[in-house]
């Protein structure tokens, strides 16, 4: 601690670079501050910091690491009560450029696995971002010392070192409960769960905050389920959504897209108070819409399109400018690829031509003529002989009424089950549809990663690094994930950065097919933590946090110049 303020004396007014003096470790009054990234200009990216608290000056409950996934919502929970202590903080620390800021990689309405906070049965680790302060580009030792010995030790106060006792155990407990509600799902083979009571509306298409007066969640009677939870008096009540196809069906404006949307990210878990902390989804489902204009690389999208009139080959299509249902065809197989096990499709983003093929459409372009094998004629295979299950939005057309096993009508935010009156119709006028040549699915493929094509991509800089929630830029080259909807955070796009750069260095990897990719990824997070990208994993692991496999896969897929074989 005195060693810093002399330091911080020391090279007081010296050009911004001496800040590199202070790197290293220091021991303050109940935690040690590491500098482990001292940035080289007040107006460049921010410095990076650990604050490790020892268990003799925090509490480590023994109840907190009982389960891995009551670490994450523990240390989920920690990161938000630094988060709230910066944003309440009145201390001001004044000079150039990013002088005096600090942040920590704070969550929103979902819980992930985040390198923020760590904690283990010995301590309590922060990671912070701070603007070290300078006039001009001259060091202002004054406002460092205030930022170092006043700032600091003042968040600590109000967030580590004054836990809610309560707030914890509440977290602990949903924790516990969203375990428990994942296991049931797995048993009863349900892929989604939506509790009686959920507010599904968000405030605004920028705000995941929940709707203020929204109508709450209420299951069909033929739907609902009610079972025991962990720390709750009363069984939990809800919508149970059963393997199979699932169809929601309804007017405009009356919540199909919603109930998706609240789906879509219930494979993530949500804390208590965001309205979908008890909606689950499947946590393979993937999010499949149309991508016009994505490249695709040896992709076999013969279960959808065939005999296309310029002879490409679908078994092994590549393009770098996909039509709406060339890319949506592709974007259904590499999920399958990545192993999902749920697709979840909204006909407002589909490529019509590839969910559905009327019976006049039919008789006017002839089977011969028409490339495209629809969706409608695909998924009952998909079930049958893959296992595949499909949440669908469909408002503008019934033909998929013939091979629902459920239809839930939106009514005013209102679920309704209309399967009979469904099977009804589909049976009192049939739709025909040509024969199909076979009854089954169709090959999926498992495609080798060429990871030298990434290498050559990433340059001689050897750079990958995350431009916002929906873009990476590895080398010269930017990836578009703007589309791909289950990034749910600019954390989890970082990280997918990292791991493009690790797959692109790592020796002895060119013949691993992208499925063996992706396992040996989530083995590597699960053994090593998501900082097992970077030579020196003590250090401040940046701010990022876990991705799913699907969302990983989707990066690769779309990075242009990847090859795969």
């Amino acid at each position: 601690m005195k060693r810093l303020q002399q330091t911080l004396q020391r090279i007081d007014g010296k050009s911004y670079k001496a800040y590199k003096d202070i790197q290293g470790k220091f021991q303050f009054n109940g935690f040690e501050l590491h500098m482990d990234y001292v940035q080289g200009d007040p107006f460049a990216a921010p410095s990076k910091l650990r604050l490790v608290i020892p268990k003799d000056s925090q509490t480590i409950d023994s109840e907190w690491l009982e389960t891995k996934r009551r670490r994450i919502y523990i240390e989920d929970y920690i990161a938000r009560m630094v988060d709230r202590a910066i944003f309440s903080n009145k201390i001001n620390v004044k000079g150039s450029g990013k002088s005096g800021s600090v942040s920590i990689d704070g969550p929103d309405q979902e819980i992930l696995e985040r390198a923020a906070v760590n904690v283990t049965s010995n301590e309590v680790t922060v990671c912070l971002s701070i603007g070290l302060p300078a006039n001009g580009r001259r060091i202002n030792g004054r406002e460092a010392d205030k930022l170092f010995f006043t700032l600091l030790p003042d968040i600590l106060k109000n967030s580590v070192f004054k836990l809610d006792t309560n707030k914890l155990k509440r977290a602990m407990e949903l924790a516990d409960q969203h375990g428990v509600i994942r296991e049931k799902m797995r048993e009863e083979n349900w892929i989604g769960f939506i509790a009686n009571g959920s507010i599904l509306p968000r405030k605004s298409g920028i705000s995941s905050r929940p709707l203020d007066n929204a109508v709450p969640f209420e299951s069909p009677k033929e739907n609902e389920v009610s079972f025991e939870i962990p720390h709750r008096q009363e069984p939990i009540t809800g919508m149970a959504i059963k393997k199979g196809i699932t169809l929601i069906v309804g007017g405009g404006f009356h919540g199909k897209s919603t109930l998706l949307n609240a789906l879509e990210e219930g494979v993530y878990e949500h804390v208590a108070g965001d309205g979908r902390e008890y909606v689950l989804t499947d946590p393979t489902a993937a999010k499949i819409r149309a991508e016009d204009g994505r490249s695709i690389s040896n992709v076999n999208i013969s279960p959808f399109i065939n005999d296309l009139p310029n002879g490409d080959d679908t078994a092994t299509f590549t393009t770098e400018n996909a039509s709406g249902s060339t890319s949506q065809a592709a974007n259904v197989v590499e999920a399958l690829e990545a192993g999902a096990k749920t697709l979840l499709i909204d006909e407002d983003t589909s490529a019509t031509n590839f969910m559905i093929r009327d019976e006049r459409m039919q008789q006017l372009v002839a089977k011969d003529k028409e490339p495209i094998t629809p969706f409608v004629q695909k998924v009952k295979q998909l079930r049958d002989d893959k296992e595949i299950s499909t949440i669908l939005v469909m408002g503008g057309s019934g033909d998929y009424f013939d091979i629902a096993d459920d239809v839930i009508m939106m009514d005013r935010y209102i679920p309704v089950n209309r399967t009979n009156e469904a099977r009804e119709i589909a049976e009192a006028e049939p739709r025909k549809y040509e024969t199909m040549e076979h009854d089954y699915f169709g090959s999926l493929t498992k495609r080798t990663v060429i990871t030298n094509s990434i290498n050559k991509i990433l340059g001689p800089k050897k750079k990958a690094q995350a431009k916002g929630k929906g873009t990476i830029l590895i080398g010269k080259e930017a990836i578009d994930l703007s589309l791909v909807e289950q990034i749910v955070d600019v954390s989890q796009t970082r990280m997918i950065a990292n791991v493009l750069k690790y797959m692109a260095l790592k020796p002895s990897s060119s013949e691993w097919t992208l499925e063996e990719w992706l396992d040996q990824i989530e083995e590597e997070i699960d053994q090593n933590g998501l900082s097992f990208t970077q030579k020196n994993q003590k250090a401040h692991p940046g701010d990022i946090a876990r991705p799913r496999r699907f969302e990983i896969a989707a990066a690769i897929n779309r990075l242009r110049g990847v090859q795969m074989k």
